[in-house]
């Protein structure tokens, strides 16, 4: 490994020359110099280009030495103004963003950190570096000083020399003809590199995610949400990487500074910067009421409307943030989208705006090792290649050799042509891809879609039912079907029998979602009683519990003479599986809980219990009868006890939930303890 690593560094400097860098040498310089990634390794690109050690080490003393004599910190703009006055000529790194003053037809430039404005700048310079118009560059500067006081409005300040330490501008024919020397393999290797990644320490799903953090960048409007532990990067990519990427810490923000200033009339950050991230989304707090809705507005469109004006712009939106519990248990009992705030938590249509999602769960904590020490794309090539692949989409790839399945909606369709669109971008930048390639790409894209939507039908219920995502082969007509790997396995309802008394029930919670409960019963010897635990102060549940255990009493000589009330205490627990407060749908169940652990006979497998009754045995229909039934399936279950006044309803559940349970009709409470236990 450690042999293809030194040739892929080879081809790098041959075909990339210059543009490339050693990537443990920016960590190197980057402890002492607060300056951006992008500016430090194209000054490395520059002088330490190379693969010889001892010109290595010399271009990096050199780079560390233009740092520290000429790079511009804003608390000594003064002192190096005063340098300049002294000198008369200085060399200073600065940011310098040039606008052209129409009443004097000149072209004037402004410093970032000296703080000088109106610095007149040459016309040659603007023609041949046109980046210092669209929102500046990092430059190294030669500043002449004259003042004379005979001329009105002197500007004493004269730029006699420039050179951009950024790219100026961007040779996408270098790229494309560079990227036919590289297999699909080593070229993904190179990225991973560029962003400071050795790929010999990761899995090859693990790449791909972390490549998939790129597509915001590359990609105009994409909407990503990204997930997982702590330390594992989410946000670096946003913040270092690019110059055309802005990172809102601490979520608090507000329409006008994220969207349209109506007081300065002035676009906002998603008109300025090519991808906004949110980083903790925890924390996402709009002052202004309306702050969600104009962001969905925006995130469906990629444009809003404030007062009269309609705007649009094409930065992406990144949403990062932490899971602090296992996936497996916020599946089951939760959505995956719970870590965000209230405002956004279960608004469905919200969430159905995101194009993906990225289990950052899968990406490992960074450790030493992770980080390279081989060579890769100098940060701000690698982000300049981006933004001019904003230009240019692929999204009609897949249409050349595949379907996609009928369970995508329009929103769907768009999310995965807009991920398929920028992941060949940043793999295939020349446009040649086989069939197989667009195809792992496609299957990559239905998952991250999916596993949004997965969420969603947990949010939202029923709308959002159709999630089994497929593509279909337009040479074969064989259709394949994605899955999300987190869905499979470990669900709520085990497979095989249970213990006598052991009961599972489905109904609406007190949070008012539709939620999987487990009653357990046991009979120990005593004088009757009935106690219940895991009830808490739900008075509505009680009541419910009660109503079973008095039906039960009432109605023993029904279901079987053996049964002794008198001498037994029923001892009875209540679990809700996925914490979404008790329900009140309780008493059927019960009644099948009690009269199981009595018989010491276990209700038939896989079972869940619907519906609910009165004192004198009255069932309620059940509401909401699809929603409950899916929910029901996704907690694994594979028979269902229904009231028979829900025979009607089966023609509002969709035929592909249908085959996957087996419903089981009860025409009153006896009958119900019947069919649940077996007995015909």
């Amino acid at each position: 490994m450690e042999k293809a690593s030194l040739d892929l560094d080879d081809k790098l400097n041959e075909h990339f020359a210059g543009r490339v860098v050693r990537k443990d040498l920016t960590q190197l310089i980057k402890e002492g110099a607060n300056v951006p990634t992008f500016v430090l390794e194209y000054l490395l690109g520059m002088f330490a280009a190379t693969d010889d050690e001892d010109s290595i080490q010399e271009g990096v003393n050199r780079v560390k030495n233009i740092l520290s004599e000429n790079y511009v910190r804003p608390d000594e703009a003064e002192k190096i103004k005063s340098r300049i006055r002294e000198q008369g000529q200085y060399t200073v790194i600065d940011k310098i963003t040039v606008r052209l003053n129409s009443k004097k037809d000149v072209y004037e430039s402004e410093f970032s950190n000296l703080g000088l404005k109106g610095v007149p700048m040459t016309s040659a310079y603007v023609k041949q570096y046109d980046k210092l118009l669209a929102g500046g560059i990092w430059c190294m500067i030669k500043l002449d000083y004259y003042f004379d006081e005979e001329v009105k409005d002197n500007n004493p300040f004269i730029i006699s020399n420039l050179q951009p330490i950024q790219m100026p501008n961007m040779d996408m024919a270098e790229i494309f003809e560079g990227r036919d020397q590289f297999t699909k393999e080593e070229w993904i290797d190179v990225l991973i590199r560029s962003i400071g990644m050795e790929p010999t320490q990761l899995e090859e799903r693990v790449k791909w995610h972390l490549l998939l953090r790129l597509v915001p960048l590359i990609e105009n409007n994409y909407n990503l949400v990204e997930l997982g532990p702590r330390g594992t990067g989410k946000s670096h990519v946003y913040k270092e990487l690019s110059p055309n990427s802005i990172l809102v810490s601490g979520g608090q923000t507000t329409v006008a500074n994220l969207f349209y200033n109506m007081s300065t009339r002035q676009v906002g950050l998603v008109g300025l910067w090519d991808t906004v991230t949110f980083d903790e989304v925890a924390g996402i707090n709009f002052k202004d009421k309306d702050g969600v809705q104009i962001m969905k507005d925006y995130m469906a469109s990629g444009s809003f409307s404030r007062g009269k004006e309609e705007k649009a712009a094409s930065a992406s939106m990144v949403f990062v943030g932490n899971i602090n519990q296992s996936v497996d248990s916020l599946v089951k009992t939760s959505h995956l989208f719970a870590p965000f705030p209230d405002a956004m938590r279960n608004d469905a249509a919200f969430f159905d705006r995101i194009h993906y999602y990225l289990p950052g769960w899968e990406i490992p904590k960074y450790r030493p090792t992770f980080f390279t020490d081989r060579f890769g794309f100098i940060a701000d090539y690698l982000a300049e290649f981006m933004r001019e692949m904003r230009k240019r989409s692929y999204a009609d790839a897949i249409d050349q050799y595949f379907y996609l399945g009928n369970n995508l909606n329009q929103r769907d369709t768009i999310g995965v042509r807009k991920t398929v669109s920028g992941l060949l971008k940043l793999i295939y930048p020349h446009g040649k891809f086989t069939k197989e390639e667009v195809e792992e790409v496609l299957e990559y894209a239905l998952e991250g879609r999916r596993r949004v939507k997965e969420q969603l039908k947990k949010i939202g219920g029923m709308e959002f039912y159709d999630v089994m995502f497929s593509y279909i082969d337009k040479e074969t007509t064989e259709e394949h079907y994605t899955s999300v790997p987190e869905q499979g396995g470990g669900k709520l309802i085990p497979e095989g029998m249970n213990k006598p008394g052991h009961v599972y029930v489905a109904g609406r919670g007190s949070s008012s979602m539709i939620g999987i409960y487990k009653l357990e019963n046991q009979v120990v010897s005593g004088t009757g009683k009935h106690e219940k635990s895991g009830v808490g102060s739900d008075r509505a549940a009680r009541e419910s519990l009660d109503t079973a255990f008095r039906y039960f009493t009432a109605n023993i000589k029904s279901i079987s003479s053996s049964i002794s009330v008198k001498t037994k205490d029923y001892l009875m627990h209540i679990e809700d599986m996925q914490g979404i407060g008790l329900t009140e749908e309780l008493a059927v169940a019960e009644l099948i809980g009690l009269s199981s652990a009595a018989l010491d006979r276990p209700i038939q497998e896989s079972l869940v219990v619907i519906g609910n009754m009165t004192m004198g045995g009255t069932i309620s229909k059940v509401p909401e009868f699809a929603n409950i039934l899916q929910v029901c399936v996704d907690a694994g279950a594979k028979r269902v006890l229904l009231p028979s006044s829900s025979v009607q309803d089966l023609q509002t559940v969709p035929s592909d939930l249908l085959v996957k349970i087996q419903p089981i009709f009860y025409s009153d409470p006896i009958d119900a303890v019947y069919k649940a236990l077996g007995v015909n």
